[in-house]
């Protein structure tokens, strides 16, 4: 098992009625918010079967994606259109996982 894509699709499925608040609001930053939190697993899933430098370039794009969905989750709680997130802690897991990966 890949601890990390598990957890990341643990903040996938708790994103789900996070993204549909948003939504209501803000059609276009809801996107953003599931194209960056797709990105993430999607390069972990390809990164994890890749060889020394290619994988490491997959984790560097979850990285980044990542981060891009942290902003895009803050920007969300700064309008008013979603409240405390369950999903930090795990989203913050991620990106720490993630931080050790790229450093690997």
């Amino acid at each position: 098992m890949f601890d990390v894509l598990e957890v990341m699709l643990k903040v996938l499925e708790l994103l789900v009625p996070v993204e549909a608040k948003v939504r209501r609001h803000n059609a276009e930053l809801a996107k953003q918010m599931a194209r960056a939190a797709d990105s993430v697993a999607l390069n972990l899933g390809e990164g994890r079967w890749r060889k020394d430098g290619d994988r490491r370039r997959h984790y560097e794009m979850a990285a980044g994606s990542a981060s891009e969905l942290t902003v895009a989750l803050r920007i969300a709680r700064l309008r008013g259109y979603v409240d405390e997130l369950a999903l930090e802690p795990e989203l913050d897991r991620v990106r720490a996982m993630l931080y050790r990966l790229t450093r690997a």
